[in-house]
């Protein structure tokens, strides 16, 4: 796939038993779903619940029901990706499985960069940091975001001695919160000054 541009990708999922028939729109939506399939099996390492859910949004205003809407976007994925879903999700998974004795050292690298990323201007909560230390993890390794950030909390707790969501929400309190909240108490100031602005403007026309 890494040699295939995206115009490939989009000639062999409109080929596909269930691209060839559909209209531009209905493409354009399946192929949309599809990859926001692919962002969650990177995510939880799941797709079932989700496909469901989108395969009855999708077929709504269709003349096809959930079920060939469904098949409809099993299709289109498989030619987008060269592989099903479920394929994308055993490769994901069979990996965590068999990590190699990096995996851990890794890990502690990734979780160390969230108090780092929750203190560096611009300041982020723990939940985002935490975020992007995973997903940046999970590409590294090629396993799912959840399992990244499970291998990211036990070894810090393993070097650390301390639960890494812990430590989190107090660099998050002492450096994120006061700047939010700054930024928060500056927008309201910023309303309200334009409100009297607007009154004033108001009354002058008056």
């Amino acid at each position: 796939m890494t040699t295939e541009t995206t115009d490939d990708r989009v000639q062999a999922a409109r080929e596909s038993f269930s691209g060839r028939t559909l209209t531009e729109s209905q493409f354009n939506e399946a192929w949309a779903i599809a990859g926001i399939l692919r962002g969650e099996i990177e995510r939880s390492g799941s797709f079932r619940e989700p496909l469901t859910d989108y395969a009855h949004a999708y077929a709504r205003n269709e003349k096809f029901d959930a079920l060939r809407g469904e098949a409809i976007v099993r299709d289109v994925y498989q030619g987008r990706y060269g592989e099903s879903l479920n394929q994308t999700r055993e490769a994901l998974l069979e990996v965590e499985k068999d990590l190699p004795e990096t995996a851990q050292a890794r890990a502690l690298v990734q979780a160390e960069t969230v108090g780092e990323l929750i203190q560096a201007a611009p300041t982020q909560p723990f939940y985002q940091a935490y975020d992007r230390a995973a997903v940046s993890l999970a590409r590294e390794l090629k396993i799912t975001q959840l399992g990244a950030k499970a291998l990211m909390k036990d070894a810090y707790q393993a070097q650390h001695g301390r639960d890494l969501y812990e430590v989190g929400k107090e660099l998050e309190a002492a450096y994120h919160r006061p700047v939010r909240e700054a930024q928060i108490a500056e927008r309201k100031a910023e309303q309200l000054q334009a409100r009297g602005q607007g009154q004033v403007r108001s009354q002058s026309r008056a």
